[in-house]
């Protein structure tokens, strides 16, 4: 596992749309990403989205070339990612808030890449452009000007996990398998990395689509062996959905080590064993 500087903290990971509405009405510098699985057509482009939002495609801009044993979502390379920062118009004092209307994991996912690159400020809006609207915020469809950003990244700014150190944790510390129990359990298929352990990405949202309260996060987390002094990791089936498990636990004040590669990368080397069933094995 890769070290990082210190611990995430926890006042800066997430932002409600309350606060969003404060910031964008401080005259503080804000970029906000609408992020989105694949390239949006015409019509998806056209659709109101917060003010000033841009779009950004995961698959195009926030992963890396795939290799025959990266997984399905490989981190971008260092060009990659300081070409995407800069054309957001990212300085070093802006505040960056990400969101997705199509699943909350994108948002997390995009919060935690920029946060590996080393971008200072990066917060997850809780509840996305519904929680916007239900403040009475504006929307747009408008495509917002867009200057040059100046900010340089430093990959690594986060911890992930190679597959090696993934395999280990499961043994050595808490690592935790975000994808949802039948993929887990291997039943039809699938199954997962010998004694890690099983908390869905779900279980992070309430039925609103908010994040759960602390309290309740707290209690879900402890079910999974919360301890903070045990080394902690998050992997899922490409790197997106354990994303949410990083970002709660961050909330917890918790610094969980990703494995980008996940389940995709674990399962492309036959000779890997994969445990079945509901017991981490």
């Amino acid at each position: 596992m890769s070290s990082t500087s210190s611990a995430v903290d926890t006042s800066d990971v997430v932002i409600t749309a309350e606060q969003l509405r404060d910031q964008l009405h401080s005259g503080r510098p804000v970029v906000i990403l609408e992020v989105r699985r694949e390239p949006s057509d015409e019509e998806e482009s056209s659709e109101s989205r917060l003010p000033g939002a841009q779009l950004v495609t995961l698959t195009t801009e926030l992963v890396g070339p795939r290799t025959a044993d990266s997984g399905d979502f490989p981190l971008p390379t260092e060009d990659q990612i300081q070409d995407a920062v800069r054309r957001w118009g990212i300085d070093d004092d802006t505040l960056v808030v990400v969101y997705s209307r199509e699943a909350p994991a994108l948002a997390s996912r995009a919060w935690w890449t920029l946060r590996w690159a080393g971008v200072p400020d990066v917060r997850y809006l809780d509840g996305g452009l519904p929680a916007w609207i239900a403040i009475g915020g504006e929307v747009s469809s408008e495509v917002p000007a867009i200057r040059k950003g100046s900010f340089t990244v430093a990959p690594g700014s986060l911890p992930v996990l190679s597959t090696e150190a993934a395999g280990a944790l499961a043994r050595s510390g808490v690592l935790l398998d975000a994808r949802d129990d039948a993929r887990y359990s291997g039943h039809p298929e699938g199954g997962h990395i010998p004694g890690a352990r099983s908390l869905p990405a779900s279980r992070n949202l309430g039925a609103d689509g908010l994040l759960k309260s602390e309290e309740e996060l707290r209690t879900a987390y402890e079910a999974a062996g919360l301890n903070e002094q045990a080394q902690w990791g998050a992997y899922c089936g490409g790197g997106t959905a354990a994303t949410l498990n990083v970002l709660a636990l961050a909330r917890l004040g918790i610094t969980a080590a990703l494995y980008p590669g996940s389940f995709s990368a674990w399962s492309s080397d036959p000779s890997r064993p994969v445990a079945k069933g509901n017991e981490p094995g």
